[in-house]
């Protein structure tokens, strides 16, 4: 086989899987369909283009979240907003080489197995043109924030409706509307504290209990300090954290919300620092799930019943590909993804999956490490478990945490642990990373060079 890569998408996962191509001396192109490097951290206006909104800011920390070889600048808060990442994502790729090896206003339309060990790969490029390449391995880095799920209940709704997805903040046009969210994660809980800032008061359905964590916990960021206790056994992180929290915002119950029986980190927990003051301050309504919806009028499991002009769904996506044919690969509705180290596929040995995971933390670092790996098996140095079967049912009977079922926590995983995994894997391979020097500002230097 040959050493010509083909990456699929420019967003963080994609301009790192490059970055370790090129480090590696391998012949990658890079198909982006957009103008800019970033995936969903370009702010982008127009709706159906899957982008954050005009106000979002990071809710992992720069800490936890910056490249290991690449820190973010000392002048960044602990908690960028998309302009500040943005442009670090685009000095990222300038300084490793990753633009000239990305095409930009490229959109793959399909990737299919050819010949013996090659993916064609379809691609529309920057002209119209409909052109096909053949390349030796393929790294799928386009992220699963793309295909909205809509939910469904009785009855038909009138007002103005959108999903997350197409929610670019808040204008005139909702000014002293009566809004609801549907949805409890953290999309939902910013989008709520947005538009509650234009609107009367925001109602924000949820189905089930949650946890709410503040952003920062006694003065730093909440993974920063969660980051100390790595090292316990999980279930006395879990009692931690749940004590914690109980001190520092009480019972759930005199918010309004429903007390969550289960032990934090079983779910993806949501981030928020301001949602708590909002909803004690009056200006957010927690609200059970819908029962059903006529015209204006939206009615509760409670049997409440109340009109909204709009209703905004922060109720996730689906794990689809749209360039992939279902019967080669498929995971929508998947409860859980049969990949090894949420990366390798079982038959297609040539194919890798960068970043196709949701820590609870930030994806960046350890999409990373997984494109090292892919690498150093491209190059010969790494070898995948003989049985990959036998592997990922493995993995995929001892998840790190017990997470809830459903698609929501298909690719769940605890940070600290996956990246413990990842460095034993890439320690096989002759790479040994230490732990960073948390707090030290010159941390990280050729931290995650390959020799």
């Amino acid at each position: 086989m040959g050493n010509r890569v083909c990456v699929i998408g420019a967003g963080p996962s994609g301009i790192t899987a490059a970055k370790n191509c090129i480090q590696n001396g391998l012949d990658v192109i890079v198909f982006e369909k957009n103008d800019k490097v970033g995936g969903n951290w370009v702010f982008n206006s127009k709706t159906g283009h899957s982008s954050v909104y005009e106000n979002t800011f990071l809710i992992s920390s720069k800490t936890w979240s910056e490249f290991e070889d690449y820190p973010m600048p000392s002048s960044f808060p602990d908690y960028p907003s998309h302009v500040q990442l943005q442009n670090y994502f685009e000095s990222y790729a300038r300084h490793f080489g990753v633009l000239d090896r990305v095409k930009f206003d490229h959109t793959v339309i399909d990737a299919k197995p050819v010949g013996a060990n090659g993916w064609s790969v379809t691609f529309i490029d920057n002209s119209g043109v409909e052109k096909t390449e053949v390349f030796d391995y393929l790294m799928v880095s386009n992220g699963h924030h793309n295909v909205p799920k809509y939910p469904t209940y009785p009855g038909e709704y009138t007002g103005k409706f959108l999903h997350s997805h197409d929610f670019k903040g808040v204008d005139e046009s909702w000014r002293d509307k009566q809004v609801l969210v549907i949805g409890a994660g953290n999309s939902a809980c910013d989008i709520s504290v947005e538009a509650s800032r234009a609107t009367k008061t925001v109602h924000m359905s949820m189905r089930s209990p949650q946890w709410f964590f503040p952003k920062f916990i006694f003065g730093q960021p909440g993974d920063v300090f969660a980051a100390r206790s790595k090292w316990l056994p999980k279930k006395l992180r879990q009692y931690g954290l749940k004590t914690l929290v109980r001190l520092i915002q009480g019972p759930y119950s005199r918010y309004g919300l429903p007390e969550n029986t289960t032990l934090p980190l079983n779910t993806h927990p949501t981030l928020n620092s301001d949602l708590m003051d909002f909803i004690r301050h009056g200006r957010i309504k927690p609200m059970p799930a819908i029962k059903s919806w006529n015209g204006l009028t939206v009615e509760f499991l409670d049997g409440t019943r109340k009109d909204f002009d709009i209703i905004c769904a922060a109720t996730g996506y689906w794990t689809t590909f749209p360039f992939f044919n279902e019967e080669l690969i498929n995971f929508k509705g998947l409860v859980q993804i049969p990949l090894y180290k949420k990366m390798m596929h079982e038959k297609h040995k040539n194919l890798y999956f960068i970043g196709l995971f949701q820590p609870i933390g930030c994806i960046w670092p350890l999409a990373d490490y997984q494109a090292k790996l892919a690498c150093l098996e491209i190059l010969g140095k790494y070898q995948r478990p003989k049985d990959m079967k036998a592997a990922i049912d493995h993995e995929l009977n001892n998840r790190h945490f017990d997470f809830g079922p459903g698609q929501r926590h298909a690719m769940e995983v605890d940070f600290h642990t996956f990246r413990s995994e990842l460095k034993k894997e890439l320690k096989q391979a002759g790479v040994n990373i230490g732990n960073p020097p948390v707090g030290n500002a010159k941390r990280y230097k050729d931290f995650s060079k390959i020799n």
